[in-house]
C-alpha cells in the first residue's frame, strides 16, 4: 500500500492535545503543511 503525498496533500493530526502532538503540529504548520483538523 501507498500513501501518495504532494502540495496539496492535507493533513488531520491525532493526539493534537498532548504537548508533542503541538510541538510536532505547529512545525508542520510552519513548514507549510496544510493542517485541517486534529483530534
Amino acid at each position: 500500500m501507498s500513501i501518495l503525498v504532494n502540495k496539496s496533500t492535507k493533513v488531520l493530526t491525532q493526539g493534537i492535545t498532548g504537548s508533542t502532538g503541538q510541538f510536532h503540529t505547529r512545525a508542520c504548520r510552519d513548514y507549510g503543511t496544510q493542517m485541517v483538523a486534529g483530534v
